[in-house]
């Protein structure tokens, strides 16, 4: 059993439960290079301002780095009676190296320590997570500048509504996935505080300097409350409330990829590489990425709802019940990265049937609404209009056709405004081009949103290249 950093106010050593029930190492452990990162950072800190010697600090620093390399190696054994990978680096280091290493914790709580190693953590998670939504987006640009002339019936109510560019359907899930990444934008700039140094919850007494250990860290700036650094989990909230949100987008661009794959709307098919079959049914063809996409998204709203549960009823500052922000923000954190990553592997290798979309396109009446426009263009009221085109639809159900299909004479029996170029007026390409307006479908629209849209993603600085673990 490894003895305890704060055992001298204890005569009893802990019993076996509660080190099992209360050890954090068993998921905190991936933690490992964040916390000898900031160790060090920390520990050149302690030399700089005269603490402890730069000679006893270089043996802290080389004996940090082996540590590190051994842990990577599988050379170290982590158990419950580490309590967490800071006691677990801890008493490995003393070990090493005596009572010099007991040094390394002067003007710290592990309160501090592991806010900063969270905020570490958190902040190549989100820049890693940006990089992949970053790709995303500019997929969905390439697969909308690609398929630019195919157009798709639109829906409201998953029925049929108004004729509309597949590439405008795409570039809707460019803006959302826009906001998110806006979203985790601020909240990395707001991750990106340096804690270290706010010791347990008051500040030390030593003469440390913690915007030199930013400096080393890369903060911009540091954290100006201690008690709120050690005590508050915000940055974690709203993570995991951005990644909510980001993974309900998902979700709904995954079921639509489900349903569109559909002997049904066959609108496309889902590359073999992300699909599975079935163990009774030798014809099946499973589209279970995008299925396991729309499960996953409730992972993530649960994980929010238990830390903003955890986090409720905390009285300042630190308490134990925070040990328990770091699952579901893990969880987050490798449920998102391999969500989007997926995503955006699988986008391009989609095929898009074209032509079962433009066929679709012209079905259920889509040019009902252009139709009653064309009486409101001849001074008819739109009201008015909108009943007559519900009326000749009615009379299209009952005759079996489709609104084309009416002959002149046959529209002109519901209102006499109708002309000649009624029938050039309900052309499926001509809808979608007249549809000018600002963010509507019409190519000219639609092409300006793909030139916006390359723009910026040009324009985007790429976030840290740096690799987090994350399940895959």
């Amino acid at each position: 059993m490894a003895e305890k950093l704060w055992n001298g106010r204890f005569e009893q050593p802990t019993d076996k439960l509660v080190e099992d029930y209360t050890a954090s190492i068993h998921f905190d452990s991936r933690l490992y290079r964040h916390d000898i990162q900031g160790s060090i950072a920390h520990c050149r800190m302690l030399a700089e301002c005269g603490i402890i010697s730069f000679d006893e600090a270089s043996l802290i620093v080389q004996t940090l780095g082996e540590i590190l390399r051994d842990i990577e190696r599988g050379k170290i054994a982590l158990d419950s009676s580490q309590e967490d990978i800071h006691m677990a680096i801890e008493n490995e280091l003393t070990a090493r190296i005596g009572e010099t290493g007991g040094k390394l914790h002067t003007a710290r709580s592990r309160n501090d320590q592991v806010a900063l190693d969270m905020r570490l953590f958190m902040r190549e998670a989100i820049s890693s997570i940006l990089d992949l939504l970053r790709l995303v987006q500019a997929t969905l640009v390439k697969m909308a500048e690609d398929n630019l002339s195919v157009i798709m019936p639109g829906f409201t109510h998953l029925q049929h509504a108004q004729p509309i560019l597949f590439s405008h359907h795409l570039m809707a899930y460019y803006e959302m996935f826009g906001r998110d990444f806006a979203r985790l934008t601020d909240c990395l700039g707001r991750t990106d505080i340096m804690p270290l140094g706010s010791a347990a919850l008051a500040g030390t007494a030593f003469p440390t300097d913690m915007e030199w250990t930013a400096r080393q860290l890369g903060f911009p700036r540091v954290i100006e409350n201690s008690i709120d650094a050690v005590s508050d989990r915000d940055y974690l909230i709203e993570f995991c409330s951005a990644s909510a949100i980001l993974m309900m987008h998902v979700s709904r661009l995954a079921e639509e990829l489900v349903i569109w794959s559909s002997a049904e709307f066959a609108f496309i098919e889902i590359s073999d590489g992300f699909c599975t079959g079935s163990s009774i049914m030798p014809q099946k063809k499973n589209p279970d990425v995008p299925e396991l996409m729309r499960g996953k998204t409730g992972r993530v709203y649960g994980n929010l709802f238990a830390l903003l549960t955890v986090a409720k009823g905390l009285p300042l500052a630190y308490n134990r019940d925070l040990q328990e922000d770091k699952e579901p923000v893990f969880d987050s954190v490798d449920t998102v990265t391999a969500t989007v990553r997926l995503l955006g592997k699988m986008l391009p290798q989609i095929r898009i049937n074209s032509e079962r979309m433009g066929l679709m396109a012209g079905q259920g009446f889509t040019a009902a609404t252009d139709l009653a426009d064309y009486l409101a263009r001849r001074d008819v009221p739109f009201r008015k209009a909108h009943h007559v085109a519900g009326r000749i639809v009615q009379h299209c159900i009952q005759a079996g056709k489709e609104l084309v299909e009416c002959s002149l004479d046959e529209l002109k029996a519901f209102h006499k405004a109708f002309e000649e170029d009624v029938f050039a007026y309900l052309d499926i390409a001509g809808i979608v081009d007249r549809r000018e307006s600002v963010g509507g479908t019409a190519t000219v629209r639609v092409k300006e949103a793909i030139a916006r849209a390359k723009a910026d993603l040009e324009s985007r600085e790429p976030g840290s290249k740096k690799n987090i673990e994350t399940e895959e």
